[in-house]
C-alpha cells in the first residue's frame, strides 16, 4: 500500500535534484505534482490542500531558493509536513491503574474489529498482561465463534454471554475479567455495513455501561476517502481515543491512512499488516513518512531483526533446559531473571510460608551472586561443560574468585542438584501435558524467564541456594 504514491514522490524529486538552483516556477511545478500524485491515492482533497498550501509556502522560503541544495531542503520539508500530517509524534496506548483496563474497539463491519480484538490482545500479552475478549457482535453470523477461535489460539480467554444484548454482555465481560484475575478487557462490539443511528447508540450504551479507558476505531486502510466520513460520524457521537489501521498489507491506494489524523485530529496508534496474531505494530509517523518518500526504515528492520534473535535464543534455550542440559551459563541466566523479577527474598515473600523464612534468615540473598562470581572465573569451555572440572581447574577457579576450593566444591555440588531438580521438573509438566498412555491434565504454567519453572521449583532452587 502507497507504494504508488511513493514511486511519483520519488520521481520529483529526481527530477528536482538535477537543478542546481531552483526558481520559483520549479517550486510551483513540484507542488502541482505533489497535489496529483496525493489525490491520485486517494488523499482527501482538503487534506491534500492544506498539505501542499503549507509545504509551497515554506519551500519558497529563502532558505531554499538560495540554498545551493535547494533539492534537498525540499524534500525534508516535505518529509517534515508529512509526518505531521500523520501525527508528528508517536501515540502510544497506555493503560490506566484501573483494574481491569477497558478498551473497546468500534468500526463497520469488514474493517477488521474482530481480528485487530484478537491481535491487540495478543500484543498485550507479550507485554505481561492478561485481556480477555468479550464477544458483543451479536448479530453478525458466527461472530462470537471467530472470536472464539482466535482467542483459543493464542491462549486468551473470551467471554461469549448468553444473551443477546451486547450492552449486558460487555458489562458481564468486565465482571469475568474482575472474576478471573484479567487485568485487560477488549470489547468488540458491532458493525454495519454503512454508519446508522442504531449502531451508533448501541456503542453509546456501551461506552456508557462500561465506561472505557480506552476507545480504538479500527478503520480499513482500504477504504480511501470513505474512511474520512466514517471516521468523523464516530468521532462526533463515540469519541474515540485513536485508530487501527487495518489491511496496511493491501494493494489499495490507502489514501485514508494519511487522511484520518488531519481531519480528526486522533491519533493512529497501530497498523496492521497480515493474518498473524503478531502482524499489529506500532505506528511511527516518522517511520512511515520516510517509506512513503523512499528513505526506508531502518529503525523496524533493526528492531524485527533483534526481536527475531532473541526469539531464536530463547527457542534453543528452552529446549535445552526441557532436555535437562543445564549448563553454568544458563545458571548465571537464571541468577539475573530472579534478579529482574526483584530477587529471591521478593519471589520467597510470594509462596505459603515466605515471610516466616525470611523472618528466620533461612535465606540468603547474596548466595545466587557469590555462585555467579565463581562461574564468571571460569572459561567458556567450563561453563558449557563443567565435567571438565578437575581439581587442577578448580583450584585455579578457586583463586580467580577469590574463595576456597572447597566453596568452589559446594557450588558445582548446588548446580548439579538444580540440574537435576529441573530436569524432573520439565518430565513431570511433560508428563501432565498429555500423551500416549499418559493421562492428561492441566500444564502448569511456568515463571517468565526461567525456563518454565513453577513456584514449587522455585521453593526446591531456594532451598538449594539459600541455606
Amino acid at each position: 500500500m502507497l507504494e504508488n504514491l511513493s514511486q511519483r514522490l520519488q520521481g520529483i524529486f529526481s527530477g528536482l535534484r538535477g537543478k542546481g538552483r531552483l526558481t520559483e516556477e520549479d517550486i510551483n511545478a513540484a507542488m502541482r505534482e505533489i497535489r496529483l500524485a496525493l489525490l491520485e491515492a486517494d488523499v482527501n482533497f482538503k487534506v491534500v490542500k492544506a498539505f501542499v498550501a503549507r509545504a509551497k509556502e515554506r519551500c519558497l522560503g529563502s532558505d531554499v531558493l538560495d540554498s545551493l541544495t535547494p533539492a534537498q531542503n525540499v524534500v525534508k520539508i516535505v518529509l517534515d509536513e508529512l509526518t505531521a500530517l500523520l501525527g508528528r509524534t508517536d501515540s502510544k496506548l497506555v493503560l490506566s491503574s484501573r483494574i481491569p483496563n477497558v478498551i473497546m474497539l468500534v468500526g463497520l463491519q469488514g474493517s477488521g474489529k474482530t481480528t485487530a480484538a484478537a491481535k491487540l490482545a495478543y500484543r498485550l500479552m507479550q507485554e505481561g498482561h492478561s485481556p480477555l475478549l468479550a464477544a458483543c457482535d451479536v448479530y453478525r453470523p458466527a461472530a462470537a465463534d471467530q472470536l472464539a477461535t482466535l482467542g483459543a489460539e493464542i491462549g486468551a480467554r473470551v467471554y461469549r454471554g448468553d444473551g443477546t444484548d451486547p450492552v449486558a454482555i460487555a458489562r458481564e465481560g468486565v465482571q469475568d475479567a474482575i472474576d478471573n484475575l484479567r487485568d485487560v478487557v477488549i470489547i468488540d462490539t458491532a458493525g454495519r455495513l454503512h454508519v446508522d443511528e442504531d449502531m451508533m447508540a448501541e456503542a453509546e450504551a456501551i461506552k456508557a455501561a462500561t465506561k472505557p479507558d480506552q476507545v480504538l476505531m479500527v478503520v480499513d486502510a482500504m477504504t480511501g476517502q470513505d474512511a474520512v466520513n466514517v471516521v468523523e460520524a464516530f468521532a462526533e457521537r463515540v469519541d474515540f481515543d485513536g485508530v487501527i489501521m487495518s489491511k496496511m498489507d493491501g494493494d489499495a491506494r490507502g489514501g485514508g491512512a494519511l487522511s484520518v489524523r488531519e481531519v480528526t485530529g486522533k491519533p493512529i496508534k497501530f497498523i496492521s499488516s497480515g493474518e498473524k496474531p503478531d502482524s499489529l505494530e506500532e505506528f511511527h509517523p516518522d517511520r512511515m513518512a520516510k517509506r512513503i518518500l523512499g528513505m526506508g526504515d531502518m529503525v523496524s528492520l533493526i528492531e524485527s531483526a533483534v526481536k527475531a534473535q532473541v526469539e531464536e535464543e530463547e527457542a534453543v534455550e528452552a529446549e535445552r533446559v526441557m532436555r535437562g542440559r543445564l549448563t553454568l551459563d544458563d545458571f548465571v541466566a537464571m541468577n539475573r531473571q530472579v534478579h529482574k523479577m526483584g530477587g529471591i527474598a521478593k519471589l520467597v515473600s510470594a509462596l505459603p510460608g515466605g515471610d516466616k523464612a525470611l523472618g528466620s534468615g533461612q535465606v540468603d540473598e547474596n548466595a545466587l551472586d557469590s555462585m555467579e562470581v565463581i562461574i564468571n572465573s571460569m572459561t567458556k569451555a567450563e561453563r558449557a561443560k563443567p565435567e571438565l572440572l578437575n581439581g587442577s581447574r578448580r583450584a585455579r577457579i578457586a583463586a580467580g574468585a577469590g574463595v576456597t576450593v572447597t566453596e568452589v566444591n559446594q557450588m558445582m555440588k548446588k548446580f548439579n542438584e538444580t540440574k537435576k531438580m529441573v530436569k524432573q521438573a520439565m518430565g513431570s509438566m511433560g508428563n501432565q501435558g498429555g500423551g500416549k498412555g499418559k493421562k492428561k491434565g492441566k500444564r502448569r504454567r511456568g515463571l517468565p524467564g526461567m525456563g518454565g519453572m513453577s513456584m514449587a521449583d522455585l521453593r526446591n532452587l531456594q532451598d538449594l541456594m539459600g541455606r
